[in-house]
């Protein structure tokens, strides 16, 4: 599979180091956004997994060790920024949980759910990219 051929090995060691129950969710979660733009990089940030177009973080994963989910978070960067009017990107997905116009988190509780929702993440991933460039 040559999505894989992205898959930074920095993070594969930090989540080797982790051993978290969610680990193959959190690889599956790896390969769909890393194929949904093969500009994205991966890098380790804020303890997880996190995806950065031309060094802007974008999409960072949140694996929490005491609990059976994992989130992803949809954002501009670390540094606050005027809010747009709208939500930033005009999705309608049931799976984004709009924090701020420009912040949005997905959340997955099992390997089904993200299977389930491939085709609909990778377009949030996809969409989301182009809004931010």
């Amino acid at each position: 599979m040559t999505e894989k051929s992205n898959l930074n090995r920095e993070v594969t060691d930090f989540l080797d180091e982790l051993n978290h129950p969610f680990r193959n969710e959190i690889e599956q979660l790896r390969r769909y956004i890393l194929s949904a733009n093969t500009a994205l990089t991966e890098n380790i940030k804020w303890n997880g997994p996190n995806y950065s177009i031309h060094n802007e973080d974008r999409i960072t994963m949140r694996i929490q060790p005491s609990k059976k989910q994992v989130q992803l978070i949809f954002h501009r960067g670390a540094k606050k920024q005027i809010q747009p009017k709208d939500q930033f990107i005009a999705n309608k997905s049931k799976m984004l949980v709009w924090k701020e116009n420009d912040r949005a988190v997905v959340t997955f509780k099992s390997l089904e759910d993200i299977e389930n929702a491939e085709a609909e993440l990778r377009a949030i991933v996809t969409e989301w990219i182009q809004a931010t460039q």
